[in-house]
């Protein structure tokens, strides 16, 4: 059972071992990859490297993927003292793995390790971690169009503290998972709620980092919601209760016309990868992209609405309910026009289909 005490001289071994296995393991594993939900599998290995009060990581290493042993009294588990981030990697049709801008999701676990008075690994780090730990689990990548590896990097304060403060001690872990989509219907229109009682996150707080406190405030709401028959919640900001922040773990885009407005990124929205990129793609497409405070009148008198993240990729908006009315956006089966171009443009560059101009993605052998 790998514990938080493995010393880094055993590291080449564990990786001599790691290759040992790859290459005595079938190329994919044999699944059922039509019916690949978003849930936990678990996969051969996993990444860690620890941090002490020096600041510097270790080099890491590849371990059997397995629990980890805590102190009842780490920072994470007191104090909440953690980050995580997602990725993913897909399979191209030639068998290669390609990563989608892993040195974005490093940067912004830099960013949030600031607002968390946590040490980070450096880019290149977080990047050679992630390359790492693909490898070592490349049988666990679905074949091409099957889905796809879900990387979950983790920060966590796991040094034993008893007064609030920074933990004397940082780990930095990765595990992946097979996944396919996070939403049940697919590229199906979803129906949300807006939730005008519950509110993610406040001025001043931690929404705009990707912090593991973040995501419990969100399960009541989120529940509750599904419970209804919803598929996840929006919220309003905490200030004025008008105006668009962000799904559970989701961005919001609402279309009018040829402009395409989302919130802006102030401190209180997740500044996500996908979000980013697909304004990008939208603005190479001729479309007018505008980054600003968005109301609820303004959504419900939208052509179009979809969410971005990670997981979902994108993913139209069928109906939005508030204050008991419901309004429907109608489309190709309820996917809107410029939802689907979207996600086919995104989705043909992650998986390798199309020409990568952006230079985001990362091949691995």
């Amino acid at each position: 059972m790998p514990t938080l005490h493995h010393k880094a001289h055993t590291t080449v071994g564990c990786q001599a071992s790691v290759a040992s296995k790859y290459m005595e393991t079938p190329e994919i594993v044999d699944l059922d990859w039509e019916n690949l939900g978003f849930g936990l599998v678990n996969t051969d290995f996993m990444y860690m490297a620890k941090c002490g009060p020096d600041g510097n990581f270790s080099k890491g290493e590849i371990l059997p993927f397995g629990p980890i042993a805590l102190s009842p009294s780490a920072g994470v588990l007191n104090y909440g003292q953690g980050l995580f981030e997602g990725l993913k990697a897909y399979r191209k049709t030639d068998g290669s793995v390609l990563l989608f801008r892993p040195e974005e999701n490093a940067v912004r676990m830099k960013n949030g390790s600031d607002r968390m008075c946590m040490p980070a690994p450096t880019v290149e780090q977080f990047v050679d971690a992630v390359k790492q730990t693909v490898l070592a689990n490349k049988r666990w990548v679905p074949p091409t169009g099957k889905g796809s590896l879900y990387i979950r990097p983790l920060l966590i304060g796991s040094g034993a503290i008893l007064g609030l403060a920074p933990a004397p001690e940082y780990t930095f872990l990765i595990y992946v998972s097979p996944v396919g989509n996070y939403f049940k219907e697919g590229l199906a229109p979803i129906n949300l709620i807006i939730e005008d009682n519950f509110h993610r996150a406040a001025p001043g707080g931690t929404g705009g980092v990707k912090t593991i406190g973040n995501y419990a405030s969100v399960l009541k709401a989120q529940r509750t919601a599904k419970e209804k028959g919803y598929s996840d919640v929006l919220y309003l900001d905490a200030v004025h209760n008008k105006y668009l922040e962000e799904v559970s773990s989701c961005n919001i885009f609402v279309v009018k016309g040829n402009a395409i407005c989302t919130p802006a990124i102030e401190g209180t929205i997740l500044p996500g990868i996908t979000r980013k990129s697909i304004i990008e793609v939208a603005e190479s497409k001729g479309y007018k992209v505008e980054e600003r405070h968005v109301s609820v009148d303004e959504l419900l008198d939208a052509d179009e609405v979809f969410c971005t993240g990670t997981a979902v990729v994108v993913s139209p908006v069928g109906s939005i309910t508030y204050k008991g009315k419901r309004v429907k956006y109608d489309g190709n089966q309820g996917v809107g026009v410029v939802s689907q171009q979207l996600y086919t443009s995104l989705t043909s560059l992650q998986m390798g289909h199309a020409e990568d101009p952006m230079g985001w993605t990362v091949q691995l052998n």
